[in-house]
């Protein structure tokens, strides 16, 4: 016997397998009683935390400072990984006390900051199922019927915005890994197209230092950050002036065609925008679709947060021209108001897939393909990914589409009157007049001297913004345009009303002017 093996048999009889078995049937879900009674009351007792935060809690925040938070939470939870087991119930008491207490209320309808949205119910029910099942979509053997589930959403949603049969998608995290997908897809097939260059087995050819990027200069920072991600640099990113409307110029467009073309340079993919972070402004589609195949660029259209417009019957037509994109981004996690992080990347041809296909024989292997069993991850950067598909499949069953549509109405309209009210106050200058649902706007009372004082106008807003937190009133956004400070209202609830709009209104004018005693 070797000294391995010696050991192996002095640790088996030490605590034989079963022993060990025995401890930890309760914390995990399978057909033992006791471990389906451990499950059931852990749910039980993190629903009643969290409701019960979320019920009495009136405001957006609780208003405690970061600092403050800080001792809070080190006061209470002494270690990370204590040594021994703790009460669950007691666990998540302290949860709730602490962490979700001094939580973003999403739900409530003062919380405007950002493309931040409340959650579906139904939603949420089905976050249950996927953490339960934990399910992981890049094969077949991890996920199965799931696998056969995200499909179905993918074709659907590959033909409500193509109507392509060679159309398909992939779920994702959010905009930023859509965005970059398209741009990586872009890149590899201009290179191969331009220079039979294959990026995925010989890395970046020398020609790449010429490649570049078109979008508007409001369009998502994701398109700098992914062209540096690529290997590009953000220098390969040329940014495009904007209209009025801060939709893409397309004068502005053409001027920087011409210019890089005259340059010697390769500009390989443009990217437009349905629905700007700042403005929710959509870029003119068919005009900068007409320059994208003219000039045989990849065209890649960021609908991460207007691409919930394509089931609107009043709003729809604002997407005009989505469907001669190459790609397309649009989050889930937004305007159809799922829980985070669900959104897709959509392909007009689904060859282009090929582009980022891997074999691994443990995963996916090719003879998987040749008896037509689906592995996922052939279409995806990347590997483990969550079942994030369900969620939104109960969703669409549970409300149909007429009631989606009709939040995202309402969220419009709302928005629409928020502008007109705030058009009508001397003291509020509005920046912008809501294609979608958000707004633009800063406290700039024209009766005061240092009214047209850009410094101290961008200090009095910011200050605003601040205060409004730290009273738990009201969670606004802050943004810059021209260097100047701008307050936002993100209206994406649909609990939202104008009454609350108003209220909110006359916060800020209260602490504007007494901070402008100051």
């Amino acid at each position: 016997m070797t000294l391995n093996q010696a050991s192996l048999l002095e640790l088996v009889k030490q605590e034989p397998a079963e022993m060990n078995k025995q401890k930890f049937e309760r914390y995990f879900v399978h057909s033992n009683e006791e471990s389906i009674d451990y499950y059931a009351k852990a749910m039980r007792w993190a629903q009643e935390a969290f409701v019960h935060q979320f019920s009495s809690n009136q405001n957006p925040y609780s208003g405690l400072p970061h600092e403050e938070f800080t001792e809070l939470f080190n006061g209470t939870f002494k270690e990370i990984l204590p040594e021994e087991e703790s009460s669950v119930k007691i666990l998540l008491e302290n949860i709730g006390e602490i962490v979700l207490k001094h939580s973003i209320v999403v739900s409530n309808p003062t919380c405007l900051a950002h493309l931040h949205c409340p959650p579906l119910s139904a939603a949420l029910a089905a976050e249950v199922m996927i953490s339960g099942t934990n399910q992981s979509m890049d094969s077949w053997d991890q996920s199965a019927s799931a696998t056969i589930l995200e499909e179905k959403m993918v074709h659907w949603l590959s033909d409500l915005f193509f109507k392509k049969k060679r159309a398909d998608g992939v779920f994702t995290s959010g905009g930023t890994q859509s965005n970059f997908m398209g741009l990586l897809l872009a890149r590899d097939r201009y290179l191969k197209r331009q220079f039979n260059w294959d990026a995925q087995r010989n890395g970046l050819p020398l020609e790449a230092s010429k490649l570049r990027i078109l979008c508007s200069k409001d369009a998502h920072f994701t398109v700098r950050q992914s062209a540096f991600l690529l290997g590009l640099g953000e220098q390969a990113v040329m940014p495009v002036e904007t209209d009025s409307n801060h939709r893409m110029c397309v004068e502005s467009l053409d001027r920087c065609l011409k210019q890089l073309n005259e340059q010697g340079l390769h500009p390989f993919a443009l990217v437009a925008t349905a629905g700007t972070t700042d403005f929710g402004s959509i870029d003119p589609l068919v005009e900068v679709a007409s320059r994208a195949s003219h000039n045989q660029m990849w065209f890649h259209v960021d609908a991460a947060y207007g691409g919930a417009l394509i089931i609107s019957d009043r709003y729809k037509h604002k997407l005009t021209g989505i469907d001669l994109a190459d790609s397309i981004s649009v989050d889930f996690h937004k305007l159809f108001y799922q829980p985070i992080s669900c959104g897709a990347f959509l392909v007009k041809d689904r060859s282009n897939f090929d582009f980022i296909k891997l074999n691994a024989d443990y995963l996916n292997p090719e003879d998987d393909e040749e008896t037509g069993i689906p592995n996922l991850v052939t279409k995806s950067i990347q590997t483990t990914r969550r079942f994030d598909a369900l969620k939104l499949f109960v969703s669409f069953q549970a409300l149909g589409r007429k009631v989606f549509a009709d939040m995202i109405d309402y969220t419009i309209k709302l928005a629409q009157e928020t502008a007109m009210i705030i058009e009508k106050e001397p003291e509020f200058e509005l920046m912008n007049h809501p294609e979608i649902n958000a707004v633009v706007f800063r406290y700039r009372p024209e009766a005061i001297e240092k009214a047209n004082n850009t410094e101290w106008l961008n200090k009095l807003n910011g200050l605003i913004r601040t205060k409004l937190l730290e009273q738990g009133h009201t969670v606004l956004a802050r943004t810059r345009v021209n260097e100047s400070v701008y307050l936002k209202l993100t209206l994406l609830n649909p609990r939202t009303t104008v009454e609350d709009i108003q209220s909110i209104l006359s916060q800020i004018k209260h602490l504007a002017q007494t901070a402008g005693r100051l």
